[in-house]
């Protein structure tokens, strides 16, 4: 080589626009910030009564306090959890439990508890149902949702109600398309059913909702929504990977019984002591801007998501392209784009490993391991088979501008183009 070829230099990394904040979502700068100070000042067990452990516990009450406040509570109805997936057992555990030592207490014999649910919901409530129903421990109706607005309808969930029925559970919004559920007017329903009930000697139906996909992207407030539950997951609204269970007066107005027993930590209903660090230090800052600036974050998400569905139909010409996620009259989230490109061999799967810049999914991440079967959620919704296995789900953030909408557009045509050609060779 000449004397004085220039060393040779690593090509540049590549840029990646990440649009997959409906899996997870990166830690803000300023939850970070707050980790740092906290692990120097805050090291004790809140449960010690000296000054460092004084310190830890006032942070807790600040955490519980911050989170009340994102979600229209009050902190003592805030419980810590390690995550969304145990916060939804917990409720799940409760209700059969409240049930059982209802009927023990009345003398009644109402038979097995029944529990009624949508067919969209996270595994974390589905498969402990269908757990439950296998072990002849609980009876399930997994309400089918409405392929025409994608939403579990209140009527049908109403016509699925048995006098056995204990609990409803109905997420927020869905993972996969962003539909919006109808919770509040539920809510309204299934409390106005309850006082028939009382006097008909019948069991309360406790009323949960998993809100993982909502909170920080559009309004959350369990006095409108009238829920008895509700599951908040920290990773989804850039905090910490842990969860917290809304619960309207704890042992008190709302049946809660812990699945766990040990050193008395969150009030004896959810005992361990490992849980609380990330708690006090991730969590305020997370919550607090949340409920300073959602309508700001939700305003800039829409923007974003709609520019993209206009730059996708621009490109791709409308024909090719399938908006999964448009149901007549149903809200969904601000941040949530499901669609397909429709075409032989280009399976939502085949699409992502051929983009250069984009990182997404085609559905649920929890279930990325099922090869090219299409997601049962759109099936569930009417979407036809080969349309749903061309999905992708993209779920823009709060610092996705539409430049890097431009890019992965680009990044698509660039892949599909690539797949067309194998295609007709």
């Amino acid at each position: 080589p000449p004397p004085h070829s220039p060393p040779h230099l690593p090509p540049a990394p590549r840029r990646r626009v990440y649009l997959d904040h409906n899996a997870t979502t990166p830690l803000a700068p300023e939850a970070a910030q707050a980790v740092r100070d906290a692990m120097c000042q805050a090291w004790g067990n809140p449960s010690s009564s000296h000054p460092a452990g004084r310190k830890a516990k006032e942070l807790i009450g600040s955490a519980r306090e911050s989170l009340a406040r994102m979600v229209g509570g009050r902190p003592e109805d805030i419980v810590f959890t390690s995550g969304g997936t145990e916060a939804n057992n917990m409720v799940i555990h409760t209700a059969r439990r409240h049930f059982r030592e209802s009927q023990a207490r009345l003398g009644d014999s109402w038979g097995t508890p029944h529990i009624v649910t949508s067919s969209v919901e996270h595994d974390s409530i589905r498969l402990p149902l269908e757990q439950l129903v296998k072990e002849s421990l609980a009876e399930t109706t997994f309400v089918p949702v409405s392929p025409r607005s994608g939403r579990a309808e209140v009527d049908d969930v109403f016509a699925a109600i048995r006098p056995t029925t204990c609990l409803v559970s109905i997420m927020l919004a869905n993972n996969e398309t962003g539909v919006i559920m109808p919770v509040t007017e539920l809510s309204q329903r299934v409390h106005a059913l309850n006082q028939q009930r009382a006097v008909e000697g019948l069991p309360r139906i406790l009323v949960h909702t998993d809100a993982a996909q909502m909170i920080g992207k559009g309004r959350v407030d369990v006095q409108e929504l009238g829920v008895d539950y509700l599951t908040i997951v920290g990773h989804k609204f850039y905090g910490p990977r842990i969860g917290a269970l809304y619960v309207r007066g704890p042992g008190t107005t709302t049946p809660l019984h812990p699945m766990l027993f040990g050193g008395g930590q969150e009030r004896s209903f959810r005992p361990g002591g490992s849980l609380m660090e990330p708690v006090w230090v991730f969590f305020p800052q997370a919550a607090e801007l949340v409920s300073k600036n959602w309508e700001a974050y939700e305003a800039h998400m829409r923007d974003v998501r709609d520019y993209l569905e206009a730059r996708l139909e621009a490109s791709f010409g409308k024909q090719r392209i399938h908006l999964n996620s448009h149901f007549t009259g149903s809200k969904r989230l601000c941040n949530t784009s499901n669609f397909s490109i429709l075409g032989p061999g280009l399976q939502g799967r085949r699409v992502l490993s051929h983009c250069k810049m984009l990182l997404a999914s085609v559905g649920a991440a929890c279930h990325s391991e099922k090869g090219d079967r299409p997601s049962s959620i759109l099936l569930s919704c009417g979407i036809p088979y080969d349309v749903a296995q061309n999905a992708l789900r993209l779920s823009v953030g709060r610092d996705t501008t539409r430049a890097d909408v431009d890019l992965v557009v680009q990044d698509l045509v660039q892949a599909v183009a690539q797949l067309d050609q194998d295609q007709a060779l």
